[in-house]
């Protein structure tokens, strides 16, 4: 185990101490620019970082807060109330990490703010640094985050998704994979998944490499939330998963070997990589918000990370209020361009050798998401490069194409090399145009007339399973057909998770109130199979419509993070809803 250590991040002499106000004070370590906050009351002294846990955000005065106690995120507006630690926007979310307070010579005197941190993990246990022969450690990438990484010997494979949509119909591939991508798949020699969501954990795809290598070994962290926890009832039989602790090396051979971190803003779910081959590094940052809690190796030969934005229904998918569209179109102006810089600003203050933007190549393909495509704006791969070539012209940037192969050590070797990166051939095709829509649709729209949605009963049902109540909030779920009207026929319902009951309308009470129009498709899809709601949300196949407008995070946590991982029992519902539905006196024989 790796010992914690207490670090001094900012010392305050005794007249800085006497200086600081009562409520909020904003403080900056003049030796690293590092900025913190400090809460001073009658009883003490609080402090922490001025660094939002969404996307490393910093905080400014709210000037919305009577009480002196909140400060607002420039980037996304959520609100830290520094007296209590507690993000209060959005409501029951994070915590912030405190800085532990320390009087060196007692009350009265000076201060230090302390925090408590492992010595970065990757340090641990060095590997001497080897030069490179060409064509020893080669990438090629495939699609979206899918990367195949040959090291030596050994094939990787990161984040295989090669076929099918992601989030039930929402989004497909942008790129066209390599005629030979599924080939490539099922002769790895180990397959790293960062997290569950179905644009790297794609099941269409290991379906594929079920019926060829059932044994391929795959690796996944440790997170709470296990990133297969689907796999039982998936179809998919895959026998060879390994879960591995973070921060742990995972020996290959003795050349290779990888280190699983864990994301500082969902770490029940997500998580990055770093993989090393003979003292040369490759840090994949994957769809991390805050990777490692933003602590990461510096120098590494290569990075690559997420960089498109438009991962998320908000707010394409809200109506209602403020939700005009030239305020949607400011907003996703403004919040990828913010995104943008986040990325350029992070890999600049990493400094690797070569940084590849990947993980953002999908597009809402299907024709009934024609306005979600047309909205949700991405950020341009080839813009952020020349973005990061600006702030740090020493850094090697790479546009991948499908079936193009970056060499490593051509591109270590300075100061030519453009000869590092190998093209497709000319006339390969780098774009789909065709998705299979109807056959992965019609799956979905299977669901529609199962037994199950023939007795309103199940709405009790799934939602009691589901296990989410105690909180103030009442949703209204309107089945729609693909333009999101009213299926006629189709359920309309309440649900109060105050008391978990089903009112036929809205009560007396203040209370919060959400109205989800679900396409009836993927929302039965979801509900017979016990899925996670992050097919409707992040898949854009809702939209949404909230009084207040507030982002109720526990409830939305809840269904995209933490239903069972066992689905509802629907034959035990049928068979007790048969049960009670027979005559009073009825009998039922076995032959």
């Amino acid at each position: 185990m790796v010992s914690q250590v207490a670090q001094s991040v900012l010392t305050l002499g005794a007249e800085a101490v006497l200086a600081l106000k009562d409520g909020i004070n904003f403080r900056k370590n003049p030796v690293d620019g590092r900025c913190y906050i400090i809460y001073k009351t009658d009883t003490g002294l609080r402090a922490c970082r001025n660094q939002c846990k969404h996307q490393g955000g910093v905080f400014i005065k709210d000037i919305e807060d009577i009480d002196g106690r909140t400060v607002r995120c420039t980037k996304h507006f959520w609100k830290l109330n520094v007296a209590t630690m507690e993000y209060v926007n959005p409501p029951h979310s994070f915590l912030q990490d405190e800085l532990e307070i320390v009087w060196p010579d007692g009350p009265g005197g000076g201060l230090d703010l302390m925090e408590l941190n492992p010595p970065d993990p990757w340090l641990t246990d060095p590997m001497e640094t080897q030069e490179l022969e060409p064509g020893e450690v080669t990438l090629t990438y495939l699609t979206h985050a899918c990367m195949e990484l040959k090291l030596g010997e050994q094939k990787m494979i990161f984040d295989p998704w090669l076929i099918g949509p992601a989030f039930a119909r929402g989004w497909w591939l942008l790129h066209e994979p390599p005629p030979d991508s599924l080939d490539r798949l099922c002769s790895a020699d180990l397959i790293y998944i960062s997290h569950m969501h179905s644009d790297h954990l794609s099941y269409p795809t290991l379906r594929i490499l079920a019926e060829r290598r059932p044994d391929l070994p795959i690796y996944v962290g440790d997170t709470s939330r296990p990133v297969f926890w689907y796999l039982k009832n998936s179809g998919v039989t895959l026998t060879n998963i390994n879960v591995v602790p973070f921060g742990i090396w995972q020996n290959v051979n003795n050349h290779l070997r990888f280190m699983i971190l864990m994301d500082g803003v969902h770490p029940e779910m997500d998580t990055c990589i770093i993989v090393e081959y003979k003292g040369h590094m490759i840090l994949n940052t994957v769809d991390c918000t805050r990777p490692n809690g933003g602590r990461l190796p510096t120098g590494v030969d290569l990075m690559m990370s997420d960089f498109a934005g438009g991962a998320s229904g908000f707010p394409m998918t809200f109506s209602g209020g403020k939700y005009t569209e030239s305020w949607k179109a400011d907003f996703i102006r403004t919040d990828r361009r913010k995104l943008l810089h986040y990325k350029a600003q992070l890999v600049q203050s990493l400094q690797p050798r070569v940084y590849c933007p990947f993980a953002g190549y999908f597009v809402e393909a299907h024709p009934s998401d024609k306005y979600i495509k047309e909205t949700n704006i991405k950020n341009n791969p080839e813009d952020l490069n020349a973005l990061i070539r600006t702030k740090s012209p020493g850094i090697i940037t790479w546009t991948p194409k499908p079936g193009a192969v970056l060499d490593l050590a051509l591109a270590l070797k300075r100061p030519t090399p453009g000869t590092a990166i190998t093209d497709p051939p000319e006339g390969t095709k780098i774009y789909k145009d065709s998705w299979e829509f109807d056959l992965y649709v019609r799956q979905l729209n299977s669901a529609i007339e199962d037994d199950i949605f023939k007795h309103k009963s199940w709405i009790p049902f799934y939602y009691s399973w589901a296990g989410f109540k105690d909180y103030n909030l009442i949703i209204r779920v309107i089945e729609s057909d693909d333009d999101f009207q009213p299926i006629p026929g189709g359920y309309d319902y309440l649900v109060d998770f105050l008391n978990l009951s089903f009112p036929s309308k809205r009560p007396d009470r203040e209370h919060s109130y959400e109205e989800v129009k679900a396409q009836i498709g993927v929302m039965r899809y979801v509900v017979r199979k016990g899925l996670l709601w992050d097919d409707l949300y992040i898949g854009f196949q809702t939209r949404l419509s909230r009084d207040p407008d507030v982002y109720h995070h526990r409830f939305w946590n809840h269904f995209q993070t933490s239903l069972p991982t066992t689905p509802p029992h629907w034959d035990s519902f049928l068979q007790q809803t048969v049960d009670s539905a027979k005559p009073e006196g009825d009998t039922c024989v076995l032959s």
